[in-house]
């Protein structure tokens, strides 16, 4: 048993760093930008935790001080995040039996996440209820640390955000050509 969750570990987290790779960007500039709006990382952790959507976060940071009526933004979240329902569609009945896991799962099923547990491929030696949990998790937390990073200010010159940028897309664009190729030379010797 321990050996399964460890290796469902493993899994969710090779799975996941092209997750926590595009995140770097994307989540120290929404920790930059809460930051130079004038909120705290504690401000910064609690969108990212409650929220949880990054779209709609950085709109809030415009929403918190322009005084938008509350009516008015639960309409913008709700039509901006409404693909978040059909993604939970197509693990309906899987997640069924899964207790409370459930709804954690439910709450963490960002595109990302969704993205992993679309990937998720079936193995004998891992549990797939944890390898969604640990997918679900590593995203939150992906997201939730660098956020309050970018808010505390880690991010300190402009040259480094650019330089940054650059450095973390670069090799995913590689990585994910490189293996797209792998996979179609594959098939290709297959047939």
């Amino acid at each position: 048993m321990k050996q399964a969750i460890a290796n469902s570990f493993r899994y969710s987290l090779r799975l996941s760093l092209p997750i926590l790779i595009s995140f770097i960007p994307v989540g120290l500039a929404y920790g930059i930008l809460m930051q130079s709006a004038g909120y705290g990382w504690m401000w910064c952790a609690a969108c990212s935790l409650f929220v949880y959507a990054g779209s709609l976060q950085m709109l809030m940071v415009s929403f918190f001080p322009g005084g938008i009526p509350l009516v008015s933004v639960a309409v913008m979240a709700l039509l901006l995040n409404a693909r978040h329902i059909f993604y939970g569609i197509p693990f309906i009945e899987k997640w069924r039996d899964y207790g409370p896991w459930k709804y954690f799962l439910i709450y963490a099923l960002p595109d990302e996440a969704f993205t992993l547990h679309c990937a998720v491929e079936p193995d004998p030696g891992r549990d797939e209820k944890r390898v969604y949990v640990f997918n679900a998790a590593l995203v939150l937390s992906y997201w939730l640390v660098l956020t309050i990073l970018g808010a505390l200010g880690i991010m300190a010159s402009i040259e480094w955000r650019l330089t940054l940028v650059v450095a973390c897309i670069l090799p995913v664009f590689l990585a994910a050509i490189m293996s797209r190729r792998r996979k179609m030379s594959a098939a290709s010797r297959n047939e």
